[in-house]
């Protein structure tokens, strides 16, 4: 089974994709009466349509995760288009304690995929409160941003997304650190592409996409979400051992210790079955260290 915790506009994409992947039975899980409940009839009504033969249910109570091979969390406030990812960390911290104590409790044997915002420092909030071992709490994040970096250098060059590999390192927030060094299309180097201006261009753009989105449609982002978090889960689930940039707890990989921050990762039914560590050159490790420290100085304010 895979239990979802929180079941706004995010947690509800999660669902749909995850549904549609037919992975396993899906439990929701929100505060709110009735809400976790209604979605599950009308996703399940999804489901009959679609051919797809799976149980979701809805509760208000943690312990119908018990059992659960996965507990995804998308719990928490939104951000507003004024507010950056970490003036959310006051707000989510508190929610994020006492979801983490619901899954140690109730579903002691399960891989955790944090979602919310700011992403690296409830990740690191979540692994801390549980007590997992560290590849069973990995945050999403890395294939949202890859995928708006992409788009937008699929655009510039009109071909299909799909034909580009990119990855990227550091905090889910201003200071991510792109790699266009580390970035192919069909095989050929980014920078063989693209003038290094343009390219910068599309970096700074990629940072503030969520923002824009918000702007835009008066909500933060959720369908991109949804569909990666979904992947991240497949990966999981059937053990298909895809690289994929998550935020994880750092144990000295990049010289870089007792933080979480997005690194391209292995993933497969153990969680996190492998670092990769990146040969960065000084301007990029630089770039990278001064994320790490933005991450840090915010895990400082918690209150564990």
């Amino acid at each position: 089974m895979i239990t979802i915790i929180g079941t706004g506009r995010v947690g509800v994409a999660v669902a749909i994709h995850l549904a549609i992947k037919g992975l396993d039975d899906i439990m929701l899980i929100d505060i709110i009466e009735g809400l976790p409940q209604g979605e599950a009839l009308d996703l399940t009504h999804m489901c009959a349509t679609l051919g797809i033969d799976i149980d979701i249910s809805g509760s208000n109570d943690y312990k119908d995760m018990s059992g659960s091979e996965l507990v995804i969390v998308p719990a928490g406030f939104i951000r507003t288009a004024d507010m950056s990812r970490l003036d959310l960390l006051y707000k989510n911290s508190e929610v994020i304690k006492a979801v983490s104590k619901g899954i140690k409790e109730y579903a002691p044997n399960s891989k955790v995929i944090m979602v919310t915002n700011p992403l690296d420092v409830m990740t690191y909030l979540a692994y801390k409160v549980t007590g997992f071992e560290r590849n069973r709490v990995l945050g999403f994040s890395g294939l949202l941003d890859t995928s708006r970096y992409k788009s937008l250098i699929a655009k510039e060059l009109g071909v299909a997304a799909s034909t580009i590999y990119t990855t990227i390192i550091g905090e889910h927030g201003d200071t991510m650190v792109l790699l266009p060094r580390f970035t192919m299309v069909g095989g050929v180097p980014l920078e063989s592409l693209i003038p290094k201006e343009k390219i910068q261009q599309i970096i700074e753009r990629t940072k503030k996409m969520g923002a824009e989105i918000i702007k835009l449609k008066k909500w933060s982002a959720s369908h991109a979400v949804g569909a990666g978090v979904a992947t991240m889960a497949e990966a999981i689930i059937k053990d298909t051992k895809a690289v994929i940039p998550v935020s994880t707890y750092l144990q000295g990989e990049y010289g870089v210790s007792d933080v979480c921050v997005v690194v391209p990762a292995v993933i497969g039914k153990n969680g996190i079955e492998k670092i990769i560590e990146l040969p960065l050159n000084d301007e990029e490790r630089a770039a990278f260290l001064k994320s790490v420290e933005t991450v840090k100085s915010a895990i400082s304010q918690l209150k564990l």
